[in-house]
């Protein structure tokens, strides 16, 4: 059985397509393509047909969204494409078609990840058969529940990302001053995203606490270029930025085990985490995601893994295709 799998996000859309055999998955093909370059999600997967697949089409396909879905249907968050499960089954001759969130997705495809495929920031006690949570910043902020139960976890999407920001120390508190003078509403995602570094940088550099070594006006992805010039020591105002970055993604990473009650792990996925790992091992994330006052003792005892194999959720997208189709 041939199976076609999607990680769509705001910034890059990843397809997969794979065969489907009684040893598991044979990827046959894999692909790139940046979002912003097409107008919706139907070019770029008929754009990768023609390129791997051949005139037969697969015979099922799950795409996973960075946004919510909901009736069959989806909106990725940070770009205009609106989604319809009939529809795009109907335009690409796949009678097994499913939508479904990106940390859906990884949840999914967390336990096809190799031990190798993860960083351990705290060992912790994991409690057999207890709740997970999932976490990751990129284009967006992602957050996911998982549950245990009939001998598997099930991963339950949410939009905890868009919840409010809450300062934690001096530096925050300014921070979400400055941000208010500009937005009606600051959530988490508008600071633990590639646009919020940014934020954090420019709030730094306007209010005076670093000096401005024109790195924004280099050409580039100027998140990364925030990131990587902070992780080399190059530009004291990225690695303020980053630091601060860090420290509020490890608040809100706390913020979600308690919610969650994840006595089984918590899992930190995005594209961002990857490229910064030195900085989340640094300590701050750690610091900040313990300190929950009367519940610090407990929170030393959730074990907190970041995810380093950026096709987890691809891989998630293609186990529930191949579900489809059996069923």
């Amino acid at each position: 059985m041939k199976i076609l799998a999607g990680d769509i996000g705001g910034t890059h859309c990843r397809l997969m397509l794979a065969q489907q055999q009684t040893t598991g998955l044979q990827v046959l093909a894999e692909q790139s393509y940046a979002s912003a370059a097409y107008p919706d999600l139907l070019p770029v997967i008929e754009t990768f047909l023609a390129e791997h697949a051949g005139p037969k089409r697969p015979d099922a396909a799950c795409f996973a969204v960075a946004g919510p879905v909901r009736h069959c249907q989806a909106r990725v968050t940070n770009l205009p494409w609106q989604l319809d499960e009939d529809r795009l089954a109907e335009q690409l001759q796949i009678p097994h078609l499913s939508l479904i969130n990106d940390f859906e997705a990884i949840g999914h495809g967390l336990d096809e990840v190799e031990e190798t495929d993860l960083c351990v920031l705290q060992r912790g006690e994991a409690e057999v058969g207890a709740r997970r949570a999932l976490i990751g910043a990129g284009t967006g902020l992602g957050q996911a529940l998982l549950i245990y139960r009939h001998g598997a976890y099930h991963p339950y999407p949410t939009e905890g990302g868009h919840v409010a920001f809450a300062p934690q120390d001096e530096l925050q508190i300014r921070l979400l001053e400055y941000l208010l003078g500009q937005e009606d509403y600051v959530s988490y995602e508008t600071l633990l995203s590639g646009s919020g570094l940014i934020r954090i940088y420019k709030f730094l550099l306007d209010t005076g606490r670093q000096e401005d070594n024109r790195l924004l006006d280099q050409d580039g992805d100027k998140a990364a270029l925030i990131s990587m010039a902070a992780l080399a020591g190059q530009d004291p105002a990225a690695s303020a930025a980053l630091d601060c970055f860090i420290r509020i993604y490890g608040a809100q990473a706390g913020n979600f085990a308690l919610d969650c009650l994840a006595t089984a792990g918590v899992y930190i996925a995005g594209g961002i985490a990857t490229k910064v790992v030195p900085a989340l091992q640094k300590g701050d994330f750690m610091q900040a995601f313990l300190r929950k006052g009367k519940m610090s003792t407990l929170m030393q005892q959730i074990p907190v893994s970041l995810i380093l194999n950026d096709n987890v959720g691809l891989l998630g997208a293609a186990k529930c295709a191949s579900r489809l189709r059996r069923g």
